[in-house]
């Protein structure tokens, strides 16, 4: 049903800079600390590390959800944040949002049309598309996630994966260049993890995954990133990190 997800016309992968990047809510209390890394266009990037790391607070700000401000006279070569170049700010939301797809891991927080057709027409109607291309998207989108008969089902009559899936159809009906997914697999049953780590598989763009599945790890990564306290404690190859017991260990990640 999503065979199709490889030919479909994405924006072109993005790249991502993070530079020392810290972060504090209205508390004060520090959630990232100095945190760097690169991603290249079209990686597969894995974000691992305990409840409360920072994981979900890292792929808001790639979606210019918790934009710093940026300091007087600053430009990119000082943004800690940047997509394809783009520093993460807000005056630069709704381009940094084109590029990257955000899913985030409650469904609710994400479904609120009346049916879920009306829900995945948001994201293109926004991007100011006719009507007949907007259509076509949500129709392409929802065969890709196996929902192509879910367009008039009201979104209150949704399982938890089939509201995963149709948070998911909404992102892909966009066509983003980067994929940032919180905990895609969380409370998901066996056949519901195989659906959604089916179709994450045909994804070509730049992919970062926020997850405690390492078996969905395994398949869908080539990079893995560890986060903890907030600070970036590994970066490297998914087979690498994996075979390191003590690591894993270490930073909560194993039993």
């Amino acid at each position: 049903c999503c065979a199709c997800l490889c030919d479909q016309d994405f924006e072109t992968a993005v790249a991502i800079e993070i530079r020392q990047l810290t972060f504090a809510y209205g508390d004060g209390s520090n959630v990232l600390h100095d945190v760097s890394f690169s991603v290249s266009p079209g990686e597969r990037i894995a974000l691992l590390g305990p409840s409360g790391a920072g994981k979900s607070t890292l792929l808001l700000h790639l979606n210019a959800l918790l934009p710093d401000p940026p300091p007087p006279g600053s430009d990119a070569d000082s943004a800690a944040v940047l997509i394809d170049g783009l520093p993460a700010t807000a005056q630069n939301a709704n381009q940094i949002r084109r590029r990257v797809g955000l899913l985030f891991q409650n469904p609710e927080d994400q479904l609120f049309g009346s049916t879920v057709g009306r829900d995945v027409a948001f994201g293109p109607l926004n991007l100011g598309l006719d009507a007949g291309e907007v259509q076509a998207r949500v129709e392409r989108a929802l065969q890709e996630v196996g929902l192509e008969d879910f367009a008039d089902r009201d979104t209150v009559r949704l399982s938890l994966g089939e509201r995963k899936r149709a948070c998911l159809a909404g992102v892909l009906a966009c066509q983003p260049g980067c994929l940032a997914l919180d905990e895609p697999f969380a409370n998901l049953d066996p056949r519901g993890c195989r659906r959604l780590a089916d179709i994450l598989a045909l994804f070509t763009g730049t992919l970062l995954l926020a997850t405690h599945d390492l078996d969905a790890v395994r398949e869908l990564a080539d990079r893995i990133l560890v986060l903890d306290d907030g600070r970036l404690c590994a970066d490297g190859p998914t087979t690498t990190i994996l075979q390191d017991k003590q690591l894993l260990t270490q930073h909560g990640l194993v039993a």
